[in-house]
This record gives C-alpha cells, structure tokens and sequence, in this order.
C-alpha cells in the first residue's frame, strides 16, 4: 500500500536529490522515503529505535560537532530577546564569545547557526549535576522565565530537516554518541517516530504527525521491523 507514496534520495558530496521511479532501478543503495504532506520521511524514523539515555551520554551532542545548532532567522531574533534572560547560567567564555560576535553566525556552509566556544560548544550549553550537559534556554523555558523552549533543529535532534523548494526532507543523523540511545530504545520499544513526536507535532502540525504515525503503524504492521 505504501508503493506509491515512497521516494527515494542519494547524498553526493552533502547534497540530496530526489530520483525518479525509473532511476530507482539503477540505485540499489539509496533510501527509502515516506511522503507525508510536502515532507519526505526517511524510513528510519520508523524502523529505527531511539530514546535518549542522558544518564550515558550526559547530553553530549550539545558540546560535540564543529558548529553551532542550525537556526531560523526569526529563532535568532528570539535568542536575542531572551538572551537577558539566561545570561547569568552561561560559562565565561560563552558570554564572551556572545559579547564578540553575538549569538548565532553563519558557517562554512552557509547556515545561520548558534555560536559555539573552542570550536565546539553551543554557548548555551550550561551543566547540571554530575557534569551533565543542559541547555540554558530549555532551562530558562521550564522555569517559565521565556516563552521559547529552545531552535527546533535541537528540539528534533538526532532527525535532520532539508529544506528544497517543493519539500522538506526528514533524515536520522547518525552519531557514535548517541549509540546508547539507540539500545534504550529498542529495550523499551521506542522508535523514532515516536520518540520525536513533540518536536515533529511542533514543526509540522498535529494532523501531519496524526497523518504520520498511522503510516508508521501500518506499514509496520504490513512490513514489520
């Protein structure tokens, strides 16, 4: 049932592109998508299992990488406006780093994204007990100072949103770090979709993610894991 609503996409140096049906023949490695409204969902939201384990992994992909989070522009905005707000939880070298060159930048790609300390860090990042890694904006927002939860790029995380001119496609980011989320899940059957549920209904609204999980489930049920 689900034929006719599968596309598939090939990564040549970063970059996606979507194939045809007859070039599908011809591409034996490429994955599989699920159409949903404008977006193309790769399979692995649904056949891949996640849960964060924060309690292993200390909310390390907040100080890993070699950029910042990818944000919007009107995201950058409220960073701005907020930024009053959860100054006093920001290390030294972040509010420095802010003070020098703000609070976002554009990268080597071309990305507007968040500022990072040492090549690495968000400068949001702040640290909660035994070392782990919290975002200060998240934390602001749960201590109902600011109206913003944090960049939907984070809210999504390990999925990844590309955006082209007639849609958007929905990747898993695969990192070694987040390896024990991936046994979490899988020990309390949690899959990706699932797991993603907020930041998706977020992002796309609540009839696309409604739209979403009844594809999920039935070709889990047609095609199992």
């Amino acid at each position: 049932m689900f034929k006719n609503t599968f596309h598939r996409h090939t990564c040549i140096s970063g970059t996606k592109r979507v194939i045809s049906h007859t070039e599908m023949k011809k591409e034996e490695e490429e994955v599989t998508m699920l159409q949903i409204g404008n977006a193309l969902v790769s399979l692995d939201l649904i056949e891949q299992f996640f849960c964060c384990d924060l309690d292993k992994c200390l909310g390390e992909c907040c100080i890993e990488g070699d950029a910042g989070a990818p944000i919007t522009k009107e995201e950058y905005a409220k960073i701005k406006e907020i930024l009053p707000e959860v100054w006093d939880d920001l290390l030294p070298a972040a509010k420095r780093v802010i003070e020098e060159q703000g609070v976002g930048y554009v990268d080597e790609e071309g990305d507007l994204v968040t500022s990072i300390v040492d090549g690495r860090n968000c400068v949001f990042t702040c640290y909660g007990e035994n070392g782990m890694c919290l975002c200060a904006i998240e934390k602001a927002y749960r201590a109902g100072k600011i109206d913003f939860y944090k960049p939907i790029s984070c809210h999504l995380y390990p999925a990844r949103l590309q955006e082209f001119p007639d849609f958007t496609a929905v990747n898993y980011h695969r990192w070694k770090i987040c390896k024990c989320a991936e046994v979490m899940g899988r020990k309390n059957h949690v899959r990706l979709y699932q797991f993603l549920e907020g930041p998706l209904t977020r992002r796309f609204g609540k009839e696309w993610y409604d739209e979403l999980r009844t594809a999920c489930e039935a070709y889990l049920e047609e095609y199992g894991e």
